[in-house]
């Protein structure tokens, strides 16, 4: 029963351990480990290894020996024991844990710089006020987390830190052991800054297809997200110019094609090509739904009807009859596009065969609520006002009310 009870503590703790290393992981391989040597009564600079990209937390230690003193554990080492940044108590506990279980009796003051200009300044001056943090007290060791949301010590993209130490030892030369180990943000070590998302997001919104909407965020999102899945933001900037177009174009074709996620793109660019045509820019509805819609295989019948309707204020008639019979191959109860075929064979002059399709349909309904006769009133005082005129509007209507 004891053997079971510790077998499933030992199970738990390694779930525990498993589901924290999920969001990132403590980067041994580009920890700082060096030994410094400060003449006595003298100050020195020290810069970090290169901070991984993605880099949101550092664990540093120093730690002051005597001659011959050697450091009982290494802070890497002691960082094991804790799967995540959150693990380390600020504390008086967290301290005991990560200081050297040795140190001598030197002791230094020190100073954390995010420049080597700043650095340089504390080295010739003695300059501490632009120090994002500064150890006045001297100590003979001293362990910090350093997070970027808490210290202005961390920012975003930033490759470097420099230590400054100045010993307090006036007589004799100190031995400082400097450790920074990063913390590495999964997500952020691709370099998807928010920064460089915006990057990406501005060069989106300048492709062909973005310029032509009214609102892009989705698309722009989309492509953006698909891009972040495939690269990391150094990788996709060491693209070629010929490469990166051709990333654009293929992530924006499949923002469109891919079902259900593209549903709120294509509604987008239906009100934007809806929204031109109400404003007289028939130029600009029609390729926006044609090269939006049409041409990537997402039009239903009602898109047809729409592309037609574009095409007949804009007096293209014969374009317009061809896509208003595309759509009726698709679904030839459609009346929308029965109607709009009427309108069309009407304004190319061809009386009859608008008179067979209204005797045809005339007593029906094209919505739930709106009969054909309706609508075609309606329809009519529209063109007038788009400056059709035309003397069969009146027989037709005349027709419907026989």
């Amino acid at each position: 029963m004891h053997t079971s009870k510790i077998a499933l503590f030992l199970l738990l703790l390694m779930a525990q351990f498993a589901f924290s290393q999920q969001d990132g992981y403590w980067d041994k391989d580009r920890a700082t480990t060096k030994e410094i040597i400060v003449s006595a009564g003298d100050r020195i600079t020290v810069r970090t290894e290169d901070l991984p990209t993605g880099t949101t937390e550092i664990v540093y230690r120093i730690t002051l020996l005597d001659e011959n003193q050697q450091m009982a554990n290494s802070l890497t080492s002691l960082l094991k024991a804790i799967p995540d940044p959150t693990g380390i108590s600020q504390g008086a506990a967290g301290a005991v844990f990560l200081t050297s279980k040795i140190s001598g009796d030197d002791k230094c003051t020190y100073g954390i710089f995010s420049s080597n200009a700043l650095a340089k300044e504390y080295k010739e001056k003695g300059k501490t006020e632009n120090a994002c943090l500064f150890q006045s007290t001297p100590v003979n060791k001293d362990a910090r987390r350093l997070s970027m949301d808490k210290s202005s010590c961390l920012k975003a993209g930033m490759e470097y830190l420099w230590f400054g130490f100045e010993s307090k030892n006036w007589i004799m030369k100190q031995k400082i052991i400097l450790e920074v180990v990063p913390w590495v943000d999964n997500k952020l070590s691709r370099g998807w800054t928010t920064e460089n998302r915006q990057t990406i997001i501005k060069q989106v919104k300048t492709s062909e297809l973005a310029k032509k909407m009214l609102n892009s965020d989705d698309f722009s999102l989309c492509i953006l997200e698909k891009m972040q899945k495939k690269y990391k933001f150094q990788e996709f900037q060491n693209l070629m110019a010929i490469e990166k177009a051709k990333a654009f174009k293929d992530f924006g074709n499949a923002c469109l094609s891919e079902k259900p996620a593209n549903k709120s793109i294509l509604t987008s660019i239906r009100l934007d090509a809806l929204h031109y045509f109400k404003n007289r820019k028939y130029e600009q509805a029609i390729d926006l739904l044609q090269t939006g819609i049409i041409e990537n295989g997402n039009a239903t019948v009602l898109d047809y009807n729409a592309l037609g309707q574009y095409y007949l204020y804009s007096k293209q008639y014969d374009k317009a009859l061809k896509v208003l019979k595309e759509g009726e191959e698709l679904d030839g109860s459609e009346l929308l596009i029965q109607l709009n075929m009427a309108h069309v064979y009407l304004l190319k002059g061809d009386y009859k065969k608008a008179k067979q399709i209204h005797k045809k349909y005339n007593g029906q309904n094209v919505t739930t609520a709106l009969s054909w006769k309706n609508k075609t009133q309606s329809d009519f005082e529209d063109l007038k006002k788009a400056g059709f005129k035309n003397d069969d509007f009146d027989r037709i209507i005349r027709l419907l009310e026989d």
